[in-house]
């Protein structure tokens, strides 16, 4: 039995997130689906993580194993990519050490959360068109205090079987891109909602509505109700996940 790694991309608009699911179309279900008929037998893939729907993946890794490649790993990733709809892409196919795990290997992930305050008809499906003046070295001041705890149950969704809402943040904060607000977060691990519950917080400070000073009440409280709303998914990109050295 021999292990291989996708490495992949998707705009998620057109699905319920990776995660495959019952009576939802999903991004998991889509490349399992293909990839069992080019390969002729039934293929389990894991994957990187989850998200959720709507959510984007600029960078995805998932893994399956097989006993043997029905075609060379070129002509695979030529025909699967063929094979699969246009907002799903597969960048690289390669074998891996039989340990290597695209969930539990990875030591780190970063997101990207992106903010239209100019209407552009172009960006409705990969960003949140939000058009109130927001105070941004407010908000990336309370992104400073985020980096100095570890419990973040207070931007988890719910009633989720996670076994700790620990997590350990190395980087926060927002910055300007080609007239786009970009908030990249960067953690060896991530709760349900977390990124989303966390921007949206963000954006009651920058509207004024909080201080910056008050991320740390709102954390420190350990209480969903204190944070601030879930931002819309379709602004959502997982951009990077990051391995130790991989030994294929």
């Amino acid at each position: 039995m021999r292990r291989y790694v996708l490495k992949l991309a998707y705009n998620g608009t057109n699905y319920h997130g990776w995660q495959m699911q019952d009576n939802a179309h999903t991004v998991q279900s889509e490349i399992t689906e293909k990839l069992s008929l080019l390969l002729k037998e039934q293929i389990s893939i894991t994957g990187c993580g989850r998200t959720d729907t709507g959510v984007h993946a600029s960078e995805f890794f998932a893994h399956f194993d097989i006993d043997e490649l029905s075609y060379s790993e070129k002509d695979l990733l030529h025909k699967l990519n063929n094979f699969l709809p246009m907002d799903i892409v597969i960048y690289e196919l390669y074998p891996v050490s039989s340990d290597f795990h695209t969930r539990f290997s990875a030591i780190s992930r970063t997101y990207s959360y992106y903010i239209s305050q100019i209407k552009n008809p172009f960006k409705l499906s990969t960003s949140y068109y939000f058009n109130v003046s927001l105070d941004v070295d407010a908000m990336n001041k309370a992104c400073g205090y985020i980096l100095a705890y570890t419990d973040f149950t207070s931007f988890s969704k719910s009633h989720t079987q996670t076994a700790t809402n620990n997590c350990s943040i190395e980087r926060a904060g927002f910055e300007m891109v080609d007239k786009e607000l970009v908030f990249t977060i960067t953690a060896d691990r991530f709760l349900r909602n977390m990124v989303r519950a966390i921007v949206g917080t963000l954006i009651e400070i920058g509207k004024g509505k909080l201080s910056a000073e008050a991320m740390k009440k709102v954390i420190e409280a350990k209480n969903r109700s204190g944070a601030g709303y879930s931002v819309p998914a379709h602004g959502l990109f997982l951009e990077k996940v990051e391995y130790p050295i991989i030994d294929k």
